[in-house]
């Protein structure tokens, strides 16, 4: 599936199984995220602490497909890179995910995260069209 059919297939979804890889880059660990696509990446956010956000401090690559809001695969999936947002990019991410999803991802989630002193992450997942995506390729310096 070329990557222009697969965020095409996103976008009439909120909902991914995103599947991200332990520190051996072998055991895979699904889990639901509530998604945005933007231009030519898909936005997700998490908090610091998470194992989501662990595991892709040690591998960045991920597999994305949409699923229901309980995490049941709703089509094929994809191989991503993803890359943390920091700034305007962060900002926009936060208010792309409000528009989309506005009592989740604007209201209960950010005030939880508050409540509980998460530092809230944001990431863009660029699919991979068969090649591979050099380390640095696709992320900020």
């Amino acid at each position: 599936m070329s990557t222009a059919t697969m965020l095409a297939s996103l976008r009439h979804y909120k909902t991914a199984l995103l599947t991200t890889y332990r520190r051996d880059g072998m055991t895979a660990v699904d889990t639901p995220v509530s998604i945005v696509v933007d231009g030519d990446r898909v936005l997700f956010r998490t908090w610091e602490d998470s194992g989501k956000a662990k595991r892709l401090r040690y591998h960045p690559i991920v597999d994305i497909r949409p699923c229901t809001f309980r995490g049941e695969p709703a089509g094929p999936a994809a191989r991503g890179r993803v890359c943390p947002l920091e700034g305007a990019e962060a900002r926009r991410a936060a208010f792309l995910l409000g528009r989309s999803h506005p009592v989740l991802q604007r209201w209960a989630l950010p005030l939880s995260y508050r409540l509980l002193r998460h530092r809230t992450l944001y990431y863009a997942v660029t699919l991979m069209d068969g090649e591979e995506i050099r380390s640095n390729e696709g992320c900020p310096d």
